[in-house]
């Protein structure tokens, strides 16, 4: 069979397989996601296994440690998937419940009904625990899951995968239910694409190259998780203790995922009294800082950052820092320069936290917190498929209920339209 007819074959079986998951009940569904959590649990040594030839792969390939680090299984981050999958089998599930209700002058009652998407096709890179989150919240939402992780992850992937399918079989759901695409050829993406007769959307999580190639070839409609340029602002009525609790927590705490901070933006009344301590705190952690003229001027071994810089995911321990002159400033860089994910401001002033809230355009807007909480599980969801940086269909972690559409339901007694 060719690549072709091959993705088309499993395209059609995900199809077929979506129509009956989308029937389920929720009693089977949480069934077997307590089923797929043990499965992990008990295969936690055959997973380390594999995802060792993935790490050691990359380590020979030269790959960055923040990517590295983002590929690696270990016993916490496996126990961590089981744990998801049992939060994900104890959540509401939303299939089937009416939003809402209501009767015409003609006497029809109208009502809308969520339902599945359908089928979900979700291109990712580097960190297999996707392959399970996201199988298992459209499992949940009673999707059909088409996954292809990216190369580096391959003998992880299949791991993985391989566990949550013995799992569906055993429960006598349709083997199209979940299914990987076990090829490393980058064509299996693009006829993965073109499948829009199958497939109902695209979910590409990744690097800013993945998600352009998607949008830019797909015929399916794409819900975009773009980069992560984050920030965090300091105002000049901060606790700074906590301040920098906060932007240091943001930064290192694990520089290779799309929530954390990649510019801090310092009030100019404060920046003296600040950035000396925290710049200082970041190079003793490995952080390479580059600065705007001002923060040159007022630390140490930096290097002058560019206009690139500003606009910069680097997923790595390297920080832009900017002093800006108030509240607006900040507001106007985070909005030019940001990509709409995670922004914050550290401020005790009421106004300045409503007015930072109200005008910042990103997904998740924080006062007083690290940016680092942009997550499905921390958010009470479960997990996530990602994290939507566009406002259709869904924006922010996108959880259970953000894997679903709606119908309407007419209910009459005979009515006709004149």
């Amino acid at each position: 069979m060719s690549l072709k007819e091959d993705i088309l074959e499993i395209a059609r079986q995900a199809k077929f397989s979506s129509q009956r998951l989308a029937n389920l009940s929720s009693k089977i569904k949480d069934e077997v996601l307590s089923r797929m959590a043990e499965a992990i649990e008990t295969n936690a040594r055959r997973i380390k296994e594999e995802n060792c030839k993935d790490v050691a792969s990359a380590g020979e390939k030269g790959l960055s440690g923040a990517l590295i680090d983002r590929l690696t299984l270990n016993d916490k981050r496996i126990r961590q998937m089981a744990d998801s999958l049992r939060q994900m089998a104890r959540l509401e599930d939303p299939i089937g419940k009416v939003d809402k209700m209501w009767r015409r002058p003609n006497g029809l009652l109208i009502g809308k009904v969520i339902v599945p998407l359908g089928v979900i096709g979700i291109i990712y890179e580097a960190r297999p625990n996707v392959t399970v989150d996201a199988a298992a919240l459209c499992l949940k939402a009673g999707n059909a899951t088409i996954l292809r992780g990216g190369s580096e992850a391959i003998h992880s992937n299949i791991c993985l995968a391989d566990l949550l399918i013995k799992v569906i079989e055993e429960a006598e759901l349709p083997t199209g239910s979940i299914q990987l695409i076990r090829t490393t050829d980058r064509n299996a993406i693009m006829e993965m694409l073109k499948q829009d007769e199958y497939i109902d959307v695209i979910i590409p999580r990744g690097g800013e190259s993945l998600i352009r190639t998607v949008t830019e070839n797909s015929t399916i409609p794409v819900i975009k998780h773009y980069k992560g340029v984050c920030h965090t602002y300091v105002d000049e009525e901060a606790d700074l203790d906590m301040a920098e609790k906060i932007a240091f927590n943001a930064k290192v705490q694990r520089p290779g995922v799309c929530n954390a901070m990649e510019t801090l933006l310092v009030d100019e009344k404060i920046a003296a009294q600040f950035l000396p301590g925290i710049i200082k705190k970041f190079q003793g952690a490995g952080v390479e800082v580059r600065g705007d003229e001002k923060t040159c001027k007022i630390a140490e071994g930096i290097k002058t950052a560019t206009e690139e810089d500003w606009q910069t995911e680097y997923l790595d321990l390297i920080l832009s820092v900017k002093v800006v002159k108030g509240i607006e400033a900040a507001i106007h860089h985070i909005n030019r320069y940001g990509s709409h994910h995670s922004d914050a401001i550290v401020t005790e002033n009421l106004r300045k936290s409503r007015k930072f809230l109200q005008e910042v355009d990103s997904a998740a807007v924080y006062v007083n917190a690290s940016t680092r909480f942009t997550d499905g599980g921390e958010f009470g969801l479960g997990a996530e498929i990602g994290i939507s940086t566009q406002k259709l269909h869904a924006r922010g972690p996108m959880g259970v209920c953000e894997l679903t559409s709606s119908k309407f339901i007419i209910l009459g007694d005979g009515q006709i339209r004149e």
